[in-house]
């Protein structure tokens, strides 16, 4: 080749790279541009990404591998997040030693975890033993599929058209029972792998689990519900769409609602103070007991990833998913305002976990049997009425009214309920202070029936040692006394 010829083609070369470089950097200011000013652009020469047959193909896959890759890199911080917040809980340090303010901390625990030893129990059922952990895993990421990130995005393309993107994956009229389908999802994970492993601990905490979902999906649903109600629609675009402003949030209008999903949220994804799935001083390490290297880590990024995932979840349904302030002006808000939430919410459950200690299984089960699913339903109910009476008279006012109604007779029935089991524990305690049996002091009634009582029960007793006694010494009478004589060892002379 001779030297104008490689010359030409340099050129040439260059002159393309040059051309991505100007037309990607125009497409990136441009894309900027309407980010914060979509009113830049005439409607008219907006295409609807759905409408476009290439748009609709391309966008899905896009937006999955970028959605992917920032779910796991949040679930790597998040990690990181919790031990940070831990320790300044504690007045620790925390991590601080792998790079700067130890930001490099959960690369190192990734690398850690991908050269550990591999270990398979010697008689576990190893296709459900490898199938587990995906079990657990897939679902807390695909539950998201239907969650907005943020409202549509202008978005400019190489073809000089301009599209108008969702920040989601697929908007469903059945947003909420994917939710609730998906999300149970995750406890065949937890059960399966207790199941396979071949070990009883393992097995009770796979077992805890299965009676913990049952206990707690029949509030979860009804929590769901609310919003379905209020919107008329279980699109979980349409829920958030209906939250514009902050006085809209579903939690102002029923905040009883909100809170039973969160706590529900909490022990679906087996967060203290309901992660008795994995209570170490029971169990060892629960339904993960036989799990070690990446089958453990993928254990842990569903932990994790499903703590996203309900942060997300909350947020959309009570709190205005993306919705915060000026985001019809600057729709790239969105997407921050939800991180931020979501970020408020990991702090909450970070918060918990260094706060309470878990509590017992049967007061778990107790707690989601005969105090959440009773709420559930008054919750359910409040919403109910009030539309009905809002519906009624054809007026949001009164509406909010009735809202308010149930609000404070909610809190003076929960008042009235707690004072009464105060005052009962209160005269329990006291009667115990003052009850003879407890202190020991010799008066009242009780006291001699039970000496009388005692005294009644100790007569057998004596009778039969005393009988014993009898027995003996007539066994001594009639033994005939002996004539041997004991052997007296004699001293020897001279050592012999």
């Amino acid at each position: 080749m001779s030297r104008t010829t490689k010359i030409i083609l340099g050129l040439l070369a260059s002159a393309i790279a040059f051309g991505a470089l100007a037309g990607g950097l125009f497409v990136t200011i441009r894309a900027l541009e309407l980010l914060f000013d979509p009113n830049a652009v005439d409607p008219a020469n907006v295409v609807v990404c759905r409408d476009s047959a290439g748009c609709s193909i391309v966008h899905p896959i896009l937006f999955g591998i970028i959605f992917v890759l920032i779910i796991i890199t949040g679930f790597a911080y998040t990690t990181l997040l919790e031990r940070k917040f831990i320790a300044w809980f504690q007045q620790r340090v925390g991590p601080n030693r792998v790079g700067p303010a130890g930001l490099m901390q959960p690369a190192a625990d990734a690398l850690k975890l991908i050269f550990k030893e591999d270990i398979i129990p010697d008689r576990a059922d190893k296709f459900v033993y490898y199938l587990a952990p995906m079990l657990k895993t897939i679902p807390a990421i695909i539950v998201l599929a239907v969650v907005p990130l943020g409202p549509h995005i202008l978005f400019p393309w190489f073809d000089g058209l301009i599209y108008s993107v969702p920040l989601g994956m697929a908007d469903v009229n059945v947003g909420i029972l994917w939710l609730l389908a998906i999300t149970s999802l995750g406890t065949y994970g937890v059960t399966l792998a207790g199941w396979s492993s071949n070990n009883k601990y393992a097995m009770l905490g796979g077992l805890r689990a299965s009676a913990q979902m049952i206990s707690y999906e029949l509030s979860l649903g009804l929590a769901m519900a609310v919003p379905v109600m209020i919107v008329g629609s279980m699109s979980i675009v349409d829920i958030v769409e209906a939250q514009k402003y902050v006085q809209d949030w579903f939690v102002f209008q029923n905040p009883l609602a909100a809170g039973i999903l969160i706590l529900t949220l909490f022990a679906e994804v087996s967060r203290a103070p309901f992660d008795l799935v994995e209570a170490e001083q029971e169990l060892t390490a629960g339904f993960m007991t036989e799990y070690s290297g990446m089958k453990f880590a993928m254990f842990m990024m569903a932990e994790y990833i499903g703590m996203i995932a309900v942060a997300m979840i909350v947020s959309s349904l009570y709190f205005g998913g993306y919705h915060f302030v000026l985001v019809d002006q600057a729709p790239i808000l969105g997407p921050l305002f939800l991180i931020g939430k979501i970020v408020l919410f990991l702090i909450l459950f970070i918060w918990a976990r260094a706060t309470l200690p878990r509590i017992r299984y049967d007061r778990l089960m107790a707690l989601g049997w005969k105090v959440l699913l009773p709420l559930s339903l008054l919750a359910v109910s409040w919403t109910a009425v009030s539309l009905v009476i809002g519906d009624s008279s054809n007026s949001p006012a009164t509406y909010t009214i009735a809202s308010g109604v149930f609000f404070v007779l909610t809190l003076a029935g929960g008042f009235y309920f707690l004072r009464e089991r105060s005052e009962e524990n209160t005269t329990q305690v006291d009667d115990l202070a003052n009850d003879p049996a407890v202190t020991g002091e010799r008066r009242g009634v009780a006291w001699t029936l039970l000496n009388i009582l005692g005294g009644l029960v100790a007569v057998p007793f004596l009778l039969a040692e005393g009988l014993i006694k009898g027995l003996e010494g007539v066994e001594k009478a009639g033994k005939p006394a002996s004539s041997e004589t004991a052997i007296v060892p004699k001293e020897t002379v001279g050592g012999d």
